[in-house]
């Protein structure tokens, strides 16, 4: 019984706790609601009310105004007559198809979103009606707090009592922002097409009632146009589901092709970087408080670098147009010390719709990068091993293997007998021969980049590209090794980050376009902070950076001292790009201080005329730009790189010609690197079977091909090299080697181990080894087998002979000579 009369009186206590509290809860509310309604501000007070702050976006110094966003509104207020049913019709389905039979709130509504947010742990969903939202823009702030609501609620509620739904619904249409400083529908219609609102047709009359819930993310001028489209398809088909049109109206409007007006941003600087700084306000803070917060943005953008960069565009596309037939132009400059973008030009003119001027090429273009990529398949060779020397051919060369290994030129779209494409890349120029990666690279050597990035493999690339900031180049399957010749599609602002990554010795910034965002009360919401990582070693980079800055090495294409990309006083470091059929022309060059890429090309993909190459359309902007923003820079040189370990094997030495001496007779080699190099242990020994690779017969038929046509007297070259022979001293000739490692014209390392069994019927009474002619051991042995084992930690020429010299219980010797390479 007692424990019964315990649990009566818990609960009777949470009855009365329960209790207390529901009453205290209604008290509150009940003298929040009371206070509120004396406080807020009447429905007679819209002609007073405060009107929302603009965002101030400045330049880096924060004196130089770039763009103001909804800095004035633009509201024209026409009668609720003149408005059509369609925009009202459409405004009612998307925003509250109940307007006309609920109360001022949609209770279940609210239930919903209630239960939605308290799901999720934070404001998620919301379920304002017309008389809501009308309230709320016009006394209101964005912010959303549970007192905001009720007091949204009480006032939607004096709305109601004092005016029809007619009334608020033309306060609602005449008042409510639509994007671009367009405050009503008839500013809006205006602004987006041109025209009075009574003019729209049910298709344009949806997109205007699809706008007002995020209106610059579904600007028709932004980078979401699909998804207005969609939206505005959602508004067609809820019309025709509540009655006001039928499904075939909803449809026949749907495919109507829209015209919008051309935008009009009215004051703005550095159009391209200002919509690109707002779009990344809006996804950080939200568009209320973007459109209504007053923030105050201070950016990275430099105005007089801005201002040569659009300089140097706009010439360069002039220039462009009449010699190259190429309409369209870009150009982006970056600090690669901090990672903040200090100018960007989009195209030749954002507000020409003919060039789709205000897309902005840099952060949304993907384009071919052509040869840009080349410097970032030689760093991965550095790294794997091979020597700014090595020796690679530039001859013409077949890269699929079931096709003739020397190509034909002349016959177009030539194909294996299985039907895969061949692929034989041709250079700028003529074909050069032997080159080493320090004149290849600058000269951008087509033949010589994609051996190189056979010999270091395309995913390893593909990888080192990914650390260093390139974002699109994901399924090896679509590029194989055109890779290097821009098989795949970038982005620019891709591309200049790991150029800056170059620049930087191997550092990688995040790239920013925004140093301080200020609220409107002056409370910093974020300010910038460098995020910086070593992502590679300095000292490869290091190399790049000397060989692409050396004016002398590039003289090939630019012409003696470097032409219009040399620089006196600055160590300037260049890489140019064409894409195919000469679509796309690249320049992506720097300094330690400043990265600046520059693209020109054609809007619609054509190709450029006359062969426009890289060095033709797109240089000549890149040169004009340094030219008048590099001095603003101290004179800044790279680091000189420090030595690679030197190596001695043929190729990866500096020389093509491999000369092998036996018994003082020379027998010269020539070959392609496969012939000495295992592309996966490229500094290990020779390969034993080189045709093993698929790519060796291709290169070594085209190696020969160029050297019976090149090399005087080649029929001398390549002769069969004596093997290692005995060498019979006296009478020892039953003295016998066998399972002698290494074997002669091995490539060794140091120390080297040498092993070989020696056999004598007469028994054995010593050996003696010898490397280059100097004595290394005697070592005393009996019976009639040997097994030789012994380290030979001596220093190596690059080619050495080891001699082990055995003798008998009669005196009588044999020797064995090995030619050995390091």
């Amino acid at each position: 019984m007692g424990r019964k009369r315990s649990r009566r009186n818990f609960w009777l206590s949470v009855l009365v706790v329960g209790f207390f509290l529901f009453v205290t809860v209604a008290v509150a509310g009940t003298v929040y609601v009371v206070i509120a309604i004396r406080t807020l501000p009447t429905p007679d007070q819209f002609s007073t009310r405060e009107i929302s702050q603009s965002t101030k976006i400045y330049d880096r110094t924060g004196t130089v105004l770039l763009y103001e966003i909804h800095g004035q509104e633009k509201r024209t207020v026409v009668p609720f007559s003149d408005i059509p049913s369609s925009v009202k019709d459409a405004t009612i389905a998307l925003e509250d198809s109940g307007f006309y039979t609920r109360p001022a709130i949609d209770v279940l509504g609210i239930a919903r979103a209630l239960w939605a947010d308290i799901r999720a742990g934070r404001f998620v969903q919301g379920a304002s009606t017309i008389t809501q939202q009308l309230a709320r823009n016009a006394f209101l702030t964005p912010q959303k707090t549970i007192t905001r609501k009720i007091d949204e609620i009480i006032l939607a509620f004096e709305l109601e009592a004092k005016y029809s739904k007619d009334q608020i619904l033309d306060f609602y249409l005449n008042q409510i922002p639509y994007g671009s400083n367009a405050y009503g529908v008839e500013a809006a219609s205006e602004t987006y097409f041109g025209k009075p609102v009574k003019d729209l047709d049910l298709a344009e009359a949806a997109v205007l009632a699809s706008l007002p819930q995020a209106p610059s993310y579904y600007s028709p001028w932004g980078d979401n146009l699909s998804e207005l489209i969609a939206r505005q398809h959602y508004a067609l088909d809820r019309m025709a589901q509540i009655g006001y049109i039928t499904q075939a109206q909803a449809d026949q409007a749907k495919q109507e092709k829209l015209t919008f007006a051309p935008q009009s941003l009215g004051s703005i600087k550095a159009p391209h970087f200002v919509m690109a700084v707002e779009s990344y306000l809006i996804n950080k803070y939200g568009e209320d408080m973007v459109l209504n917060g007053g923030l105050k943005v201070v950016t990275t953008l430099d105005w007089p670098m801005q201002q040569a960069a659009e300089q140097a565009v706009s010439d360069g596309v002039a220039r462009n147009l009449k010699l190259y037939n190429s309409d369209n132009g870009a150009l982006m400059a970056e600090d690669p010390k901090t990672g903040q973008m200090l100018a960007l030009v989009g195209s030749a003119d954002y507000f020409d719709s003919s060039i789709d001027g205000n897309f902005d090429m840099p952060l949304q273009g993907l384009r071919q990068p052509g040869s840009s990529l080349k410097p970032f398949v030689y760093l991965k060779a550095l790294e794997d091993g091979y020597p700014p020397n090595t020796v690679v051919f530039d001859v013409p060369t077949e890269f699929n293997p079931n096709c003739p290994a020397v190509p034909n030129f002349d016959i177009p779209n030539q194909t294996s007998s299985s039907g895969v494409p061949c692929f034989h890349p041709q250079d700028f120029e003529s074909f050069q021969g032997p080159l080493t990666f320090e004149q290849a690279l600058p000269e951008s050597i087509n033949v010589a980049a994609v051996k190189v990035l056979y010999l270091v493999g395309l995913q390893n690339v593909l990888n080192e590209l990914k650390s260093f900031g390139i974002t699109t180049l994901n399924d090896p399957n679509q590029y194989g090794l055109s890779l290097v010749l821009g098989g795949g599609a970038v982005k620019m602002v891709d591309m200049l980050k790991a150029y800056s990554v170059l620049a930087d010795e191997g550092v990688e910034h995040q790239q920013s376009m925004v140093l301080e965002v200020d609220d409107s009360n002056g409370t910093v919401l974020e300010k910038y902070q460098d995020q910086a990582s070593q992502v590679n070693d300095p000292k490869y980079i290091q190399w790049i950076n000397s060989i692409l800055s050396n004016v002398d090495l590039r003289a090939p294409l630019f012409g003696p001292g470097g032409g219009q990309t040399a620089f006196p006083g600055y160590d300037v470091a260049l890489k140019t790009g064409t894409s195919n059929d000469y679509r796309d022309a690249w320049a992506f060059g720097y300094t330690p201080d400043l990265v600046v890429g520059v693209w020109a090309g054609n809007t619609n993909y054509a190709p450029m005329q006359r062969n426009g190459s890289s060095i033709l359309a797109a240089v000549p902007m890149w040169s004009a730009f340094l030219r008048s923003v590099l001095p603003n820079y101290p004179p800044d040189n790279f680091p000189t790189p420090e030595p690679l370990p030197p190596v001695t094997k043929p190729m990866l030495n500096g020389s093509y010609v491999n000369n092998v001496s036996v018994g003082g007779v020379n027998y010269p080699q020539v070959h392609s690197i496969l012939y000495y190099t295992d592309k996966n242990d490229p500094l290990g020994p020779v390969p034993q079977d080189p045709g093993s690779d698929s790519q060796f017969d291709n290169w070594e038929s085209a190696v020969l091909d160029w050297a019976s046509k090149n090399i005087p007297n080649f029929s001398n070259y390549n002769q069969n090299v004596p093997p290692a022979a005995w060498s019979a001293d006296g009478q020892g000739a039953g003295i016998s080697f066998s399972n002698t490692y290494p074997t002669s014209g091995s490539f060794v390392p140091s120390p080297i181990s040498l092993r070989t069994t020696i056999s004598s019927p007469a028994g054995l009474r010593s050996v003696e080894i010898d490397i280059n002619g100097t004595l290394v051991q005697t070592i005393p042995v009996s019976g009639e087998t040997y097994d030789l084992v012994h380290s030979l930690g001596v220093a190596l020429n690059p080619q050495n002979i080891i001699t082990v010299k055995a003798t008998d219980a009669s005196g009588a010797s044999n020797s064995l000579n090995i030619i050995v390479y390091h």
